[in-house]
């Protein structure tokens, strides 16, 4: 069960109440998958805060950490919530954000949104070149290392415990870390759920997996989210042909990276929480459509 604002130490409290003012209702957001607290506070001014706090003793305080570090680098004409505060009371890791109201972005055929976030992508690439705040954020490497640890694991199943298994083994074959190099500070797990639309536009929220590499990237682990969402791969890829970085990315690369993405989502809808199972297999097998397409 995610910690609630009462369970938070006084001391954490008081501090982020002398950031804020007084804190009249906490509102837990209970979406997303990360650990830690998650909540909107409304203050005593009329204003409203978005909270995110986690004990540095959780595994995950290391991506808070890293949110934290994105945070205070991001240009403030970015469409993100700006960074407010952050700090380590007590053992904990806090960060305060703007709080963005509206809603998860709908990826799906004739949407409005997505022109939106096509949009958002083209800022997101042309404001975040070069990378601000070189040590901010780890080279790409620290986060494909994880993908390639789980594709590893269900690439040494028996052959016919893993479906298309010769598909991914012939597109990482062809794959080179070296291509993902980048001066782009990339945001890394864009999905409907971490784009918010209001007021006509898309805002990209939780900056936690945020690393530096090439521009291309983003659209890479945006595509099968629209497929899984209703598009085919060819009118994924006619989409990202609005991002400019998309259209000069190493084809081979490209798919090399798009069958760690879809093995990553096999191996934790096989092995992950049993929460999260049935969505990583949707994922997934939008992602496995996108490396069948590329791989014909």
């Amino acid at each position: 069960m995610k910690p609630q604002w009462d369970d938070l130490p006084g001391n954490v409290r008081h501090t982020v109440e002398q950031r804020i003012g007084q804190v009249l209702k906490a509102d837990p957001v209970t979406k997303g998958l990360m650990p830690g607290l998650a909540v909107r506070l409304h203050t005593e001014d009329g204003g409203t805060v978005f909270l995110k706090a986690v004990s540095t003793a959780s595994p995950a305080a290391s991506l808070y950490a890293r949110e934290r570090k994105a945070g205070t680098v991001l240009p403030p004409s970015l469409p993100a919530p700006r960074l407010l505060w952050s700090g380590e009371v007590e053992g904990w890791i806090v960060l305060l954000h703007e709080y963005v109201d509206g809603r998860d972005a709908d990826l799906s055929p004739g949407s409005p949104d997505v022109p939106l976030v096509l949009d958002t992508l083209v800022a997101l690439n042309e404001s975040l070149t070069p990378c601000p705040g070189q040590d901010a954020v780890p080279g790409v490497a620290a986060n494909v290392a994880m993908l390639q640890a789980k594709a590893a694991r269900l690439l040494a199943l028996p052959a016919e415990e893993l479906p298309y298994r010769a598909m991914y083994e012939a597109a990482l074959g062809r794959f080179s870390l070296d291509a993902l190099d980048g001066d782009t500070l990339l945001h890394y797990d864009l999905h409907s759920g971490n784009f918010r639309i209001d007021d006509g536009r898309a805002h990209v929220i939780d900056w936690a997996f945020a690393v530096r590499g090439a521009a291309w990237i983003d659209a890479v682990m945006l595509g099968p989210r629209f497929i899984e969402a209703g598009h085919t791969p060819e009118q994924t890829e006619t989409l990202l042909a609005r991002v400019l970085a998309w259209r000069s990315a190493p084809a081979d690369d490209v798919t090399a990276l798009a069958a760690l993405w879809t093995l990553f989502r096999l191996h934790k809808a096989r092995f992950g929480p049993a929460e999260g199972r049935d969505f990583r297999a949707r994922a997934a097998k939008a992602g496995r459509a996108w490396v069948r397409h590329r791989s014909t």
